[in-house]
């Protein structure tokens, strides 16, 4: 069975990673820089930039893009700097902690964690785990991983995250990134609690992009646990109709998205991140935020899908 996860690791790790240096499997440096040329001055496609403010404007909120084709550099970005509530998108910078971890031998994949129902986040927050095994379970980092990627389960956030040393932990790791507008501040119990808290774990969509490609380009991380976290975002259940919406059948899209609660009409967080293949083969990194919003889910997801599909249309085509 071991093998055979090695086999699916590798096999992804060689059709999806590794894209910006257009030879898949070859072995990553580190690069300089998180980014080959600054988004922000980058953005030199104003028809397509024009485009998605049309498309953000449905949402009668706060709507931030940064969009960068890994290979080239090419962007747009709306917002690119604000500060926008991640909720559940924190979970990626939490997995790929973990895997930092296993690769330097602190931790496992088999080990086996306890899930007690003190763990268990509150019944108005996501929690699979919860729902499945109320009394608590013992589960493996490998199936933590899985639940918290997959099914965006809350309680196997925290538990992953007590695991590695809290939110300090996490705040490390993405310093050594070099990420600095990225903060992960509390757990997903506390934040369930106290809804102002989720505007405290922030950040902006261009770190949320910056992150991607340190995923897309293996910083601090070994073969393995990235096509592991690859293929856990790809099976990743949530926002179908987000990112994924309206892009053609088949399309390969590994994301992380984020939701939050609805108080007095207004949505604090509709979120979507990743990772798509384009049809020319290149690889778009993507992060779209929409906070603070009276529209209904299906707009929300709607300016999402439509935004993705307009960057998709434009740095897709073959050339």
């Amino acid at each position: 069975m071991k093998t055979l996860l090695l086999a699916s690791r590798l096999a992804l790790l060689l059709v999806l990673t590794n894209c910006s240096n257009g030879s898949p499997g070859s072995k990553q440096s580190s690069p300089k820089s998180t980014e080959p040329s600054s988004p922000q001055t980058n953005n030199n496609n104003e028809e397509l930039r024009k485009q998605l403010l049309k498309i953000a404007s449905a949402a009668k909120g706060k709507v931030g893009v940064m969009a960068v084709v890994l290979e080239t550099g090419e962007s747009v970005s709306l917002n690119p700097q604000d500060h926008f509530p991640m909720q559940s998108v924190y979970k990626l910078p939490i997995g790929m902690a973990v895997m930092k971890l296993i690769d330097a031998g602190k931790i496992n994949l088999d080990q086996r964690v306890k899930v007690t129902k003190d763990d268990f986040i509150g019944r108005a927050a996501h929690s699979p785990i919860r729902d499945k095994f109320p009394t608590g379970a013992e589960l493996t980092v490998s199936e933590l991983i899985g639940w918290m990627l997959r099914e965006s389960d809350g309680t196997a956030s925290d538990v992953l995250m007590k695991l590695i040393g809290g939110p300090p932990s996490v705040q490390a790791y993405l310093t050594e990134l070099g990420i600095k507008e990225l903060i992960v501040r509390d757990t997903e119990k506390a934040f369930a609690q106290d809804h102002t808290l989720q505007y405290l774990n922030w950040t902006t969509p261009e770190a949320a992009v910056s992150l991607l490609r340190a995923l897309s380009e293996r910083r601090g991380l070994s073969a393995q646990s990235q096509a592991l976290l690859m293929k856990f975002m790809i099976e990743s259940t949530p926002g179908a109709k987000r990112l994924k919406g309206l892009l053609p059948e088949g399309t390969i899209v590994a994301h992380k998205t984020g939701t939050s609660g609805t108080d007095g009409g207004v949505t604090a967080a509709t979120n979507d991140i990743g990772i798509i293949t384009l049809a020319n083969g290149r690889h778009l990194a993507i992060s779209v935020f929409v906070s603070d919003s009276p529209a209904n889910e299906s707009t929300r997801e709607g300016v999402i899908a439509q935004i993705a599909r307009a960057v998709w249309d434009t740095f897709g085509q073959s050339h």
